[in-house]
């Protein structure tokens, strides 16, 4: 390839590149995020929900269990890091509903995006009531499966007895928004 043609591309290159970045940071982040919280979710997507029924995950002491055993009740579904500080402020909220009435009715299981050795530490400090997994940053990937396009935590997801998601939630949870969902389930 001559030099000639080289430099062309790489030029070119250089311009779609710049011309990316200048969209990216031009668009509303706002818009993209409002988008995504509290979202209803088609009933047909299923598919997701089923790939997260079909992995086995390490629990907070590092014993890998299958998350098909919450098959066929609802569930909600906290995608979480030790160092996000909205997953962190929720935490004590969601061990409450899960120790509530509404808690006897919905399993809440938390998937922590870091490693066990954090994710362990982090769950008997904070003495979380629900069970907390590994995901890794694996989990990541799985989250976004389930709708989470933008990448953010924390993450959330209602899943009914049936199998579909509900709703997904992005960013720190609005209980009263939440206990709202429940009601519908």
């Amino acid at each position: 390839m001559k030099k000639n043609n080289v430099i062309g591309i790489a030029i070119v290159a250089l311009i779609f590149g710049a011309a990316g970045a200048w969209y990216g940071s031009h668009q509303n982040p706002k818009d993209a995020a409002a988008a995504l919280v509290a979202a209803p979710v088609a009933a047909t997507a299923s598919a997701p929900v089923d790939k997260l029924f079909q992995q086995s995950l390490p629990d907070s002491k590092g014993i890998k269990q299958a998350l098909a055993q919450w098959k066929g009740k609802p569930v909600l579904v906290n995608f979480w890091a030790p160092w996000c500080g909205p997953c962190v402020r929720e935490m004590p909220e969601l061990s409450a509903l899960a120790a509530s009435d509404a808690g006897k009715k919905l399993q809440i299981i938390g998937i922590g995006i870091d490693t066990q050795a954090n994710i362990t530490e982090f769950a008997d400090r904070m003495k979380v009531t629900y069970p907390v997994y590994v995901g890794g940053m694996e989990g990541t990937d799985l989250s976004r499966e389930l709708g989470n396009s933008a990448g953010g935590l924390p993450y959330t997801v209602l899943i009914g007895a049936d199998g579909q998601v509900k709703k997904t939630y992005l960013g720190q949870l609005k209980f009263d928004q939440l206990r709202a969902d429940l009601a519908t389930l």
